[in-house]
Parts: C-alpha cells; structure tokens; sequence
C-alpha cells in the first residue's frame, strides 16, 4: 500500500533528478499549508500568488514561493506561531523540515521566513535510489511571506484539498487574484526587464476569462504609489496602463525568465509587443467595489 507521500509525488512525471526535486518541492508546499489550516492561520490570512494559482486552478508552471495576505491589518501578527504545525505536518509524512523567520533589516509590511531541508537526503530516501549527482550541502528552501497591511478591497473564497489529509485554506478569489497578478505586470520590474512568469500567469488568467477587482488593483496600484489616489480608475485607464508598460517590454529577456519553470516552450512563441496588446483587448473587469 502506497504512503500518502508516495500518492502525492505518484501525480508527477519525474524523469529526470530536476523533475524529482520541483516534485517534491511542490509536495512540500501542499503539506505546508495543510500544517498552517490545522494551526489556524487561514482564520487570520488567505493564500495568494503563482503557487495558490497552480494548486487551486491548475497553472501549468513550477512556483517556488507561498504567498500570504492578512484578512486585517495587524502590524503585530505574529507568523513563527504557526511554524511548529507546519514542521509536524511535514515530519508525520518523514519530511524533516524546519522553519526560521527573517529578520527584517528595514522597515516593512512584509514577514518573511523560509523553510528549509536538505535535498539528497530527501531524495534518496523517496524514490530509494543509491547514486544521483547532488550537493550532499544543497537545500531544498521554500519563501513564505505574509502582507500583514494589506490593500483593501481583496475578495475571499474557501478551497479545499484532500491530501496529505483534509483540509481548506482561504483564497483570494480569482479576481482579486487577477488583479494582483497585473498590478505584478505593471510594477514588477527593473527598467525594462520583467518577470516571464508574470506574464504568463496573466495570459493563463485571460483564457480563464477571469474578471480584474478593479477596486482591489486600484488599492494596489495607490499603495505602491504608481496612482494618486482617488484618482478616477477605470478598465480604460488601466487598458492604457497596461499598453504602455508592453510598449517597453524586453520580451525576449521575459522568455528567457521563465522558460526554467515551464514544461513546452512552444507556449511562448507569439510572445511581442503585438500579441499582449491584442488580447489585453479582451480584459474584463468586475463590478468596482465601494468604501
């Protein structure tokens, strides 16, 4: 009889070492947020970014990070808390993990703290294999942040997994999810240079023909100080916005970003300034939300 660790990584193609180590990263996030619901943490905070969008929706690339949003500002949340839930959960599956909080060096919304385990060791004793070519030093290490002054206006949804054992999370819902993926378009750069993976995940959101929380992006874009606030903002103003952020796009850089976290390149062949243009025609947004 299979474990539920063997059932988890049973879902994945591991053909290669590389493949071996994305799959149990990937396992070792899920087994992550089941430790943090059976601590509590999705009463206080909901689970956000690339990786919620691979677990819950089925985004077709490797996320490395888990990404948090308060529900409520609380400058004094305390994230190490949940850290014992979360290395119990992964050491009943044989998983040793632990937990250590960053010290932050500047002020900031943000908690951050990784989780960290060593990855021959893990990978020997998982697929039971005697020689493969890893660092006996190299570790396996997964970001957690948490938003503990969030922008307003985010909108909620409950999801649930079975494995390793029954459990749900709190989930910004897809537009809101949406809308901070393009604020990640718009200002997540450096001159022209921008993460491949931002714009692959907002193409994957507008075949879903997910609506944009126009009023959570707003709230977004006011925080980062990209708008004025109470600025009038509409779909056509960020129609503008987007068409002048791929008017500087290097898009051969963006493939080149994130092509390590894709299975068929193929994907990217029509990425240009004309192809991001046409169908951000296509965008749609949800009904603005009110103080």
């Amino acid at each position: 009889m299979q474990t539920v660790l063997q059932q988890m990584l049973g879902n994945y193609k591991t053909n290669t070492t590389e493949d071996k180590k994305n799959a149990l990263k990937e396992v070792v996030q899920e087994v992550a947020l089941c430790g943090l619901s059976r601590a509590g943490f999705f009463k206080h905070a909901a689970f956000y970014g690339g990786t919620a969008l691979r677990i819950f929706y089925g985004l077709d690339r490797f996320s490395e990070d888990l990404d948090f949003s308060l529900v409520m500002p609380n400058p004094d949340f305390q994230l190490n808390r949940y850290f014992s839930g979360v290395e119990s959960e992964l050491a009943a599956l044989g998983l040793k993990f632990s937990i250590e909080e960053k010290q932050k060096t500047v002020d900031s919304a943000i908690k951050s703290a990784f989780l960290k385990g060593n990855t021959k060791e893990h990978i020997l004793n998982i697929y039971d294999i005697q020689n493969i070519g890893i660092n006996p030093d190299e570790i396996i290490k997964i970001k957690f942040e948490v938003d503990t002054n969030p922008p307003a206006f985010a909108q909620f949804e409950n999801k649930y997994r079975l494995q390793p054992s029954p459990y749900q999370v709190k989930l910004y819902d897809m537009s809101s999810l949406f809308a901070g993926k393009i604020h990640a378009v718009i200002c997540r750069s450096w001159k022209n240079r921008v993460k491949g993976r931002d714009l692959y995940d907002y193409v994957f959101y507008l075949l879903r023909q997910a609506k944009v929380n126009l009023s959570h992006l707003q709230a977004r874009l006011e925080d980062s100080g990209t708008l004025p606030e109470n600025e009038v903002f509409s779909r056509e103003t960020l129609l503008k916005m987007l068409q002048e952020r791929f008017e500087t796009i290097d898009f051969e850089q963006a493939k080149q970003d994130i092509l390590p976290f894709i299975v068929n390149p193929d994907k990217l062949d029509l990425w240009s300034k004309d192809f991001f243009m046409d169908i951000t025609n296509n965008l749609q947004v949800a009904e603005k939300l009110q103080d």
